[in-house]
């Protein structure tokens, strides 16, 4: 059976359309009408480190047996879909055009699985005893995931590491860290059998690269426990936000290895928080797995990269995870320090555009 699926975002969302390519799998990726008429006349490339090869291996959509497509949030019809993968950043939900795709979304009911590091409010609140009503501040626009179910939301860690090459064009994306989806399964059994059978079906394909089929990394794993997904909470708190510095920013392979009895203390006393929410030891990744990892990751987190570009928003995980660690009565002086530098960098993006916006 081949399912109908929308992701929304072609950037980082183009890396799971591809492995739903791969698995014979039809993707509509939502992106502007230029990035769109561009996937539509020539696909998209991934490019996929394979373990054993020099070069990364150009995953091309068009040479793949599912089918892609591309169009602008206004052409959208969410209802006819099987799956929608929400694979932008929290505060584009709000962007015009794309706030009232996803409205359309919320009152489709179609499952909706999230590759986001910071989890969709529905989500959160299929965690035992969260009060998400004081989270919503950490949210650029809480408003556009009130008419969600949390029933019909799920969560997928986004662990593969991937960006756009800046000198490539916009349907090109190249993959840092080939590491795995790790998703939650969601409440009803209909929606997460449907993951399961993606999962299974990404699983079972191979690619030809021009001397015969390989298995291609990035695999999408269910699990049971709805805490998986929050792996990677201590990952960015012991990682990609302490890239941010007052008037700099550093790698993360920096950020973990320059100090790193540091850094474990900060991925540690996170990890205690995942616990304290209920997640069990084997949800999480253990500090040496993470650190090993953060060798290869030689450039900032997207996060550092957006507040030093002038970003006026960015994924406040940091935010999110401070005030649910109050809610258990808890408190980091390192996280404090991240809460403050990155409220004072928005703080500076947003005087520069209004200072801009009062000269001219």
């Amino acid at each position: 059976m081949s399912y109908n699926v929308l992701v929304l975002g072609a950037s980082y969302g183009s890396l799971f359309a591809t492995k739903l390519l791969m698995g014979g799998h039809r993707a509509t990726l939502v992106c502007t009408p230029q990035t769109a008429d561009l996937i539509n006349r020539e696909g998209t490339i991934v490019r996929m480190p394979i373990k054993g090869r020099a070069e990364p291996v150009d995953i091309r959509s068009t040479a793949l047996p599912g089918t892609l497509s591309a169009a602008a949030p206004q052409q959208v019809d969410p209802g006819r879909f099987d799956l929608i993968v929400l694979g932008m950043q929290e505060a584009q939900y709000g962007a015009p055009g794309v706030r009232e795709l996803t409205g359309r979304v919320a009152r489709s009911g179609t499952p909706c699985l999230a590759i986001m590091n910071m989890p969709p409010l529905p989500y959160l609140r299929r965690i035992p005893g969260l009060s998400t009503d004081a989270l919503e501040a950490c949210y650029a626009d809480p408003a556009v995931w009130k008419d969600f179910d949390p029933a019909q939301v799920t969560l997928a860690s986004p662990d593969p590491q991937a960006f756009r090459p800046p000198d490539q064009p916009k349907n090109v994306l190249q993959v840092g860290l080939p590491t795995n989806f790790k998703a939650a399964r969601f409440e009803g059994a209909e929606a997460t059998a449907l993951l399961r059978r993606l999962e299974a079906d990404i699983d079972a394909a191979r690619f030809d690269p021009g001397d015969g089929a390989v298995e291609i990394p990035v695999k999408l794993r269910v699990h049971e426990s709805v805490f998986v997904p929050l792996a990677k909470w201590p990952m960015l708190m012991a990682g990609n936000y302490r890239c941010i510095r007052r008037d700099d920013m550093i790698s993360i392979r920096e950020a973990v290895h320059g100090n790193v009895a540091k850094s474990r203390e900060v991925y540690e006393w996170t990890s205690a928080l995942c616990a304290s929410l209920g997640a069990d030891a084997e949800d999480l990744v253990p500090f040496e797995k993470y650190a090993k990892a953060a060798e290869s990751l030689g450039k900032p987190s997207s996060a550092a990269r957006a507040l030093f570009g002038g970003a006026l928003h960015i994924e406040r995980v940091d935010c999110l995870v401070r005030r649910i660690a109050r809610q258990k009565g808890r408190d980091s002086e390192t996280l404090d320090e991240i809460v403050s530098l990155v409220d004072a960098r928005l703080a500076r993006n947003r005087a520069a555009v209004s200072g801009a916006a009062a000269a001219g």
